[in-house]
């Protein structure tokens, strides 16, 4: 059971509970010097859903839109690479 866990976690449950510690201290820091609480991280996170959410169907169509741009472009290049590859 404790390999799994440890497979799961990348390291043994101790170490990562000091890593976890070590990081969240930095970052703690790192917020604490540019004056921004875990709060004001949660509420633009939430905002930036609601926002999502309040576009509806426009929001949509530009993900379709990008989506669709991208294609023109990525699958002409992987149809490309992959006959080149195809050859040897």
């Amino acid at each position: 059971m404790a390999n799994r866990v440890d497979n799961f976690l990348g390291d043994s449950l101790g170490r990562t509970i000091i890593k976890l510690a070590i990081i969240s201290l930095i970052v703690g820091v790192i917020l604490a010097a540019i004056n921004v609480t875990p709060w004001e991280v949660w509420d633009a996170v939430r905002r930036f859903f609601v926002n999502l959410y309040n576009l509806g169907f426009d929001a949509l169509w530009s993900i379709g839109r990008y989506f669709v741009y991208g294609a023109i472009v990525v699958v002409p290049i992987f149809l490309i690479l992959r006959f080149l590859k195809f050859g040897k």
